[in-house]
C-alpha cells in the first residue's frame, strides 16, 4: 500500500476507472492540461488522451448537458464542478433531469454520473466557494450525495460512484485534501454506497457526522475519553440515502446522541437524522438529540471562518449536555 492523501487517491480512483473502462470521461474547467484547480486530474490528459480527459467553458450548465446527452449514449462521464458553489448554473441538469431520467424513462435510461466538486471551509477561500450545499443534494431524489472523510474512504466510494448506473454527487472537502495521509492500496476496491462508518466505537453517546467534522468529532472523542466518557463516532459518508440502520443501532446501544455537520442549522442533514432518530428510536433515547451546525447566516468572508465554523470544542460542549441531561 502506498501512503496517500486524499487528493492523490481521488487521482488513482480516476485513473483506475479510465483504464477499466473505455466509456468513463473525465471533463470540467481546468481539469486537462493544468489537472484543476487542485490537481485532482493532474496527468490524466496526458496518459488518456484529450478524447477522455478535456476541458469545458467556463459554463457550468454546459458541463451539466453535456454529462446528460454522453450518459444517455452509453458513456459514464465525470465531470468536475470546479467549486460547489457554483452549483446553482447546473441545478436543472442535476435535479431536473439527471435525477427523474430513471423514473421518466420507466427504466429504460440511466443516468450513470458522478458529478465531483470541492467544498467547505476552513481554507479561507473567496465569497461562495466554501459553502456547504449537499442538503440541496439530498433532498432531491434520484441522487446519491457521498461526501467521504479520509483518503482511503475517498478512493473507494470514488469507484464505487462511478460504477453506479445513477447519478451521484461527489462532495470532496477542500480543507482534507492535503491535511493527512493514510494508507490506500494501489490496486482497486470499492466502499458500498448508503453505508455508514464507525470510525470510532463507544458506549456512552453517539456523535453522527460526516466530511471534515468526522476529525472534530474524533478529538472531541479523544477529549470525552479522558473524562471516562467513550463516545461512538459514526461516518455517515453516504447523506443520501442514509444508513439508517447504522444510526439506529448505535443509538440503541448508547441511549445519546449528537449529529454534528459543517452546514447552517437550518435544513440540513443534521436534522434529517435527528428526525429519523425520533421516528425510529425514541424510546431509546435517555436526552434530546442535539444537533452540532454553523450559524444560520450566509458563510462569512475568509477572516470570519475560525469563529463561524464548527469545531471540536462545539462538539465537546454540545456532548456534554447530553451526557448532564
Amino acid at each position: 500500500m502506498a501512503q496517500m492523501t486524499m487528493i492523490q487517491a481521488i487521482t488513482n480512483a480516476l485513473a483506475t476507472e479510465l483504464r477499466n473502462d473505455e466509456n468513463v470521461l473525465v471533463f470540467g474547467e481546468d481539469v486537462g492540461v493544468n489537472g484543476g484547480v487542485f490537481r485532482a486530474t493532474e496527468g490524466l490528459q496526458k496518459e488518456f488522451g484529450e478524447d477522455r480527459v478535456f476541458d469545458t467553458p467556463l459554463a457550468e450548465s454546459a458541463i451539466g448537458g453535456l454529462a446528460i446527452g454522453l450518459s444517455l449514449q452509453g458513456f459514464r462521464p465525470v465531470p468536475e464542478i470546479q467549486f460547489f458553489g457554483f452549483v446553482y448554473e447546473v441545478m436543472d441538469s442535476i435535479s431536473g433531469q439527471l435525477a427523474r431520467m430513471r423514473y421518466r424513462s420507466g427504466g429504460v435510461y440511466h443516468a450513470p454520473v458522478t458529478i465531483r466538486s470541492p467544498f467547505g471551509g476552513g481554507v479561507h477561500t473567496p465569497e461562495l466557494h466554501a459553502d456547504s450545499l449537499e442538503g440541496l443534494m439530498a433532498q432531491q431524489p434520484g441522487l446519491k450525495v457521498v461526501i467521504p472523510s479520509t483518503p482511503y474512504d475517498a478512493k473507494g466510494l470514488l469507484l464505487s460512484a462511478i460504477r453506479d448506473n445513477d447519478p451521484v454527487i461527489f462532495l470532496e472537502h477542500m480543507k482534507l485534501y492535503r491535511s493527512f495521509r493514510q494508507e490506500v492500496p494501489e490496486e482497486e476496491y470499492t466502499i458500498p454506497l448508503g453505508k455508514a462508518d464507525i470510525k470510532r466505537e463507544g458506549k456512552d453517546i453517539s456523535i453522527i457526522t460526516y466530511g471534515a467534522m468526522v476529525h472534530e468529532s474524533l478529538k472531541a472523542a479523544d477529549e470525552l475519553e479522558k473524562e471516562g466518557i467513550f463516545a461512538e463516532v459514526i461516518d455517515l459518508m453516504t447523506i443520501s440515502p442514509l444508513d439508517i440502520e447504522t444510526i439506529v443501532s448505535s443509538v440503541e446501544k448508547t441511549n445519546r446522541a449528537i449529529v454534528v455537520q459543517e452546514a447552517q442549522k437550518q435544513a440540513g442533514i443534521a436534522a434529517n437524522v435527528v428526525a429519523e432518530i425520533n421516528d425510529r428510536a425514541i424510546l431509546s433515547l435517555e436526552a434530546p438529540v442535539l444537533r452540532v451546525a454553523a450559524p444560520d447566516t450566509v458563510y462569512p468572508f475568509s477572516q470570519a471562518e475560525p469563529v463561524w465554523l464548527p469545531n471540536y470544542k462545539d462538539i465537546l460542549e454540545t456532548a456534554k449536555k447530553v451526557l448532564e441531561f
